[in-house]
C-alpha cells in the first residue's frame, strides 16, 4: 500500500479503529502491537502517522526533528537509524511505503 504523508497523518491514533503507523526511510510499519509507546500519551506518541526517520537518526523528540530528511546527519546518527530500522523490520511488519 503506497500512503502519501498527509494520508499516513490518519494513522497516528487518534482513530481507534485504525491501525497505527510509523515510518522509517520511506517504509511503513504497522505499529500497532506497540501502542503502549506509539499511541495517544505513549513516549513516542508523536512518531505515529509520520516517517520519523530524522528524530530516530538523532536520538530526538523534538517536532523539528519527526521528518524523513537524512540532510546533513552524520555517519554515526545514519547508523543509529538503521539499527532503529532493524529494530522495526524485527517487530513490526512492513505494511507500505510513503509516496509524494
Amino acid at each position: 500500500m503506497d500512503l502519501t504523508p498527509q494520508q499516513l497523518t490518519q494513522y497516528n491514533g487518534t482513530d481507534a479503529s485504525k491501525p497505527l503507523y510509523v515510518a522509517v526511510k520511506g517504509r511503513i510499519f504497522d505499529v500497532t502491537n506497540g501502542k503502549s509507546f506509539y499511541g495517544p500519551g505513549g513516549p513516542y506518541a508523536m512518531f505515529a502517522g509520520k516517517d520519523a526517520s530524522r528524530a530516530l537518526a538523532k536520538m530526538s523528540k523534538n517536532d523539528e526533528d519527526v521528518t524523513p530528511s537524512l540532510d546533513g546527519l552524520s555517519d554515526k546518527e545514519i547508523g543509529v537509524l538503521n539499527d532503529w530500522e532493524k529494530k522495526f523490520e524485527a517487530k513490526y511488519p512492513v505494511v507500505g511505503r510513503v509516496v509524494s
